[in-house]
């Protein structure tokens, strides 16, 4: 799960981290009003969405006045915002937060990211920040530091001391930047973050240490551990069919395909669409029901994918271990008594109660191609497809 940067500097702060001061705010009179309330000369007001590279796409204008202040946030509520993150439609941008405006003499990365090739947790920085980790690895490859933290002991002081020194932080700082990323790695570790990021983080001209910019996200499994963290979700940010299936337990991901995909665990899912790409088609989405996929259940997956405009066909294939295939088949006859489904089905049944299971389609007539195998039923979906094609 993402979050805001303003949420994400807010759990900063409760971490120690110091960060600049600012406000959320909703309309043009509240932005004027939040600039008032914070003081100073310059503010910067900047757009609220899921996604980095805000600068680049105009998300982030910095203001000399409260007129263009209040000018500012009346330009960028109600836009959408499209950059190299959020695909070609864009995110809506429903709210702003209005921030000091700093004096920077320095811009650097910080980043915290678990590596799975080294089981633990890793801090990334690097003196050139302002620039996508990407960018910096490609360009300026040299100047990236890593640290690995011991998972046993997590991140020490003198850890995050040679970090600020290797970063190039003059003397007088290095205690303040070393207090950021402790700060960070606290939070990262109590929270069960998956990531945190502050690009830029920078020296001021009065020698502090601020977060310009920040991000975070968490492990959507660990979510029920901290409620405080689940509060946070904004599902105005988040795909709507994806948003639709988590909130009904299934695993889904659109893709840019015509084959939907109905199928129970992630692994044949992942062999199934794999099949697709291999028989010449393409797959319109990965979706996993689960293990014990209920009849409930694979309607409302049905709902979900035949809503999707770019499914052509549909095709399930169910292996069933701890699922049974007859209630597979009760959730396909029900789904298509209760919603029309244009797209034709492809329909692979296998393991347990699988005869019941095929008995229960037959008898109750609905249209469907059967296939034995997954190589089967991949190939069959793509052959209906192309047929539709030539008429």
């Amino acid at each position: 799960m993402d979050i805001h940067e303003y949420q994400a500097k807010e759990i900063l702060a409760n971490f120690g981290v110091t960060i600049p001061r600012g406000g959320l705010a909703y309309s043009p009179e509240n932005a004027e009003y939040r600039a008032r309330e914070i003081g100073g000369e310059k503010w910067v007001v900047k757009a609220q969405i899921h996604s980095g590279a805000r600068g680049k796409a105009g998300g982030i204008i910095i203001c000399d006045n409260l007129e263009q202040v209040s000018k500012a946030a009346d330009e960028l509520l109600g836009k959408t915002l499209v950059t190299n993150q959020t695909g070609p439609n864009g995110k809506i941008v429903q709210k702003i937060y209005i921030e000091e405006g700093t004096a920077i003499k320095k811009e650097f990365y910080l980043g915290l990211v678990f590596d799975r090739s080294s089981e633990c947790v890793v801090v990334v920085a690097s003196t050139e920040g302002g620039m996508s980790v990407e960018e910096i690895s490609k360009e300026k490859p040299e100047t990236i530091i890593r640290s690995k933290v011991d998972a046993a002991v997590g991140i020490q002081s003198f850890q995050a001391r040679e970090i600020a020194f290797a970063l190039g932080i003059e003397p007088k700082s290095i205690s303040r930047c070393a207090e950021v990323i402790l700060g960070c790695y606290k939070a990262f570790s109590q929270l069960d973050a998956t990531m945190v990021e502050i690009n830029p983080l920078v020296l001021t001209k009065d020698d502090h240490i601020l977060p310009l910019d920040c991000k975070m996200s968490f492990d959507d499994n660990a979510l029920f551990r901290i409620p405080t963290i689940s509060e946070l979700r904004d599902k105005s940010q988040e795909d709507l069919k994806e948003t639709y299936a988590a909130d009904r337990g299934l695993n889904y991901v659109g893709l840019e395909g015509n084959i939907g995909n109905i199928i129970n665990g992630a692994g044949l899912a992942m062999a199934s669409m794999d099949m697709i790409k291999l028989a010449g088609g393409e797959p319109a989405n990965f979706l996993d029901v689960g293990g014990g996929a209920t009849p409930e259940k694979i309607v409302k997956a049905f709902k979900l994918v035949s809503s999707d405009e770019r499914v052509k066909v549909i095709l399930v294939n169910i292996f069933a271990g701890i699922n049974r295939c007859d209630w597979v088949a009760e959730g396909i006859v029900k789904a298509l008594d209760e919603i029309k489904i244009k797209q034709p089905l492809v329909i692979r049944l296998a393991g347990t109660n699988v005869e019941a299971g095929q008995k229960i389609l037959m008898e109750s007539k609905i249209d469907y191609t059967g296939a034995e195998t997954l190589e089967d039923a991949a190939h069959k979906a793509v052959k209906i497809l192309k047929e539709m094609r030539n008429k």
